[in-house]
Parts: C-alpha cells; structure tokens; sequence
C-alpha cells in the first residue's frame, strides 16, 4: 500500500468520526427529554377529558432504571421484561404530528404524556392483563399489533411512536411494543445492531406469549434496525419449525428496512416461499438510510432499495418515494405521513389484512395518492 492511499483511508476514517460526532452533538442537543411516569402535578393527564388514551403494552431486553422518566435504560438485559402504560394524546393532536415536551413536565392538554408505568413480576400477570385488554373489545377487533422499533430510540421514544401510529391508523386492537436495548446515540449505530441481534431469542420468546393471548391474531410492524432484527428472529423460528404455526399472523410489515439487499436475499432463501403476507416500505429518498449506506460499505438497504429487484424477490414492495408530506423525515413516512398512516390503518382493520397478491385492496385504496405497490 502506498503512502498517499494510506494517507487517504486515514483521512476517510477521520472524516467518517468526524460526521458521526457531529451527528451526536446535534442529537444530544436536540433529543426530547425521557417522560415514562411523569405527570403534571398542576395538570394531570386524567384531568384532560378530551384527550385520549391509548394503552401501550411493553415487552423488551432493556434493564430496568430508577432515572426519573427514562423507566428503561439503553443497557441489555439477560431477561425479558414485561410492562404496561398509558400514553395520553392531546386534543390538539394532528395526524402525523408528534407533539412532544421539550421540558418537563410535558402539558397534556397540548402534549403527549405517558403515565402509569406498570410492570408485571410475572408471564401469567402479563398475559391475564393483555387479556384483559383484549376483552373490552368487540369480539371482531381482538387483534393485537407487535411493533418493533428501530435504530438510535430510547424507551419514550418508541412509546410515542407507537401511540402516535395507533392513532393515526385508527388501529381498533391493542399494541404491544417489543423494545430492544438501543443506546439512542447516533454514534452507537455498531452497538445498536448487536443489540438487536441479541435480541433475537427475546423476541421469540415475546412473540410466544402473544400467542398464548386470546387474541383473534396479530399483525407484527417493524421499522428500521428494528427489521433486521425481525428478520432474523423470522429465520431462526423457521429454521425449527415454529413460524406462525397456529396460523393467526395476518401479516408482517417492514418501514423504511435498515437491512443490507444481499443480507435480505440471504434472509428469504431461509424462510418459506410463500411471501404473500410480507410487505417492504420503501422510499429512495431515505436520508437517513444513505447514511446507513455509507458506513456499511456501499451496498443499498433494503428500504432504500429499487422497487422492482425487491418485488422479484416474492416480497410486497409499497413505493413512498413520491410522498412529501411526512412531518417526521423521509425516514418515517409510515407514521409521519397522514395519508400513509391512514391507509395502513385501511389495512390493518381491513377483514382480510392487506389481501392478497392476485387483489391487493392497496391498489382501491391508495384513490390517486403518489404511492406505487409492486408484486412479482
């Protein structure tokens, strides 16, 4: 090796660090604060009549912590833990909108507000409380929504999100959130890929007890890292033959996949052929999944990926690339977007849960919007 192409990888190295501790001093200047259990003392939540409430359950491989707000840490747990709240959405609230405190305590009646943190000691406790959950439904809506988060989120900000997305999806189940231990720090991107891989044996354990609910069936929605940490979790429940064997997973859903095409292909080949029900978000103006790019040598994510070569694949590819109207980045259009977020809660309430690849209700219900969907 030369001197001067030496001389060029230290200065890419350097420069890659550079960027990346930029990116974490904009983030920590910027990052909301943790609100898990904090209540406004002159306005509690439960005093704001025309909010309304969505209740979260909670499933992740985070450790536990005594910081005020935070309830879960970015550290790994050996454990699985179990717990419950309740996410108070403001009357103001606009779909696609986050409206969360820069400071604490946060105001329900103009802000979101988690409050009554609950953890369950138990499996049966937790189950007997999902149940219960289930059964103040009519009989038709006692589905459940696993949803998986991604790259670079605290436990407040997976809660919000999910509550955000329920809401706006007009979702008519109950939400169960699997957490995996991100750091939140955009310079922990390394960290946060092991992390949920490591997460991989919870998961199925968590998605265990989902199927041990009375629950009609479930839909299960990841974003992100949090896809490959699906998808993998996907492989090694095939790989022993216990993938969806009750038959209730309705369908699997994947946002803006921060998983490497070749990863992908690879993923597929080990799962079965029968792909109907796996539908990829994709958006080639992703910003944050260029970055992701970038640092992992050049080669395309998934989300970020052609929609044609992925739907040669067997999977269902909905194209976002012409939507502009997210208010949470290119990267989360899925929730960021209101004429997105309602159509996936079109489908998500629909009887037959996105159809078929042969009658896609997609395409009656997409009524003109710059959305393409692409099956093989």
């Amino acid at each position: 090796m030369s001197i001067k192409h030496f001389s060029n990888i230290v200065d890419w190295v350097r420069g890659f660090f550079t960027v990346l501790s930029i990116v974490g001093v904009l983030s920590s200047c910027s990052r909301a604060p943790d609100l898990v259990g904090v209540d406004n003392s002159k306005i509690p939540a439960v005093s704001v009549t025309e909010a309304t409430r969505q209740k979260i359950f909670i499933t992740t491989t985070r450790q536990a912590t005594e910081v005020v707000g935070a309830f879960y840490s970015g550290q790994r747990a050996p454990e699985l833990g179990l717990a419950s709240v309740v996410v108070s959405i403001p009357p103001n609230h606009v779909s696609g909108e986050l409206e969360r405190s820069k400071r604490m305590p946060p105001d329900p009646r103009t802000e979101f507000a988690v409050i009554e943190p609950t953890v369950y000691q138990t499996e049966d406790a937790f189950i007997r409380s999902l149940n219960g959950a289930l059964a103040k439904l009519p009989p038709g809506d006692r589905d459940i929504l696993f949803f998986v988060h991604g790259y670079n989120n605290t436990i407040s900000d997976s809660i919000l999100r999910l509550a955000q997305f329920v809401e706006d999806t007009d979702f008519k189940g109950v939400p169960v959130l699997f957490s995996w231990a991100s750091a939140a720090q955009p310079v922990k991107y390394v960290y946060d890929l092991n992390s949920a891989l490591a997460a991989r044996p919870q998961f199925l354990k968590a998605a265990d007890l989902i199927v041990k609910t009375k629950a009609n069936g479930a839909d299960i929605f990841a974003h992100s890292m949090g896809s490959m940490l699906l998808m993998e979790a996907i492989v090694l429940a095939e790989q022993v033959g216990n993938f969806n064997t009750t038959g209730r997973l309705k369908s699997v859903m994947m946002a803006s996949p921060d998983i490497d095409i070749d990863v992908f292909r690879s993923q597929l080949s080990l799962i079965d052929e029968d792909r109907t029900d796996l539908f990829v978000l994709t958006s080639e103006d992703d910003s944050a999944l260029g970055f992701s790019r970038r640092i992992s040598g050049g080669v395309s994510r998934v989300g970020a990926s052609d929609s044609a070569e992925l739907a040669e694949l067997g999977v269902t590819v909905i194209d976002l690339s012409n939507i502009d109207d997210s208010k949470s980045g290119s990267h989360s259009k899925f929730a960021g977007s209101p004429e997105v977020v309602q159509l996936i809660g079109q489908g998500l309430n629909s009887s037959n849960r996105f159809g078929s690849k042969s009658n896609h209700p997609f395409e009656t219900m997409i009524s003109g919007l710059p959305i393409i969907v692409v099956s093989n």
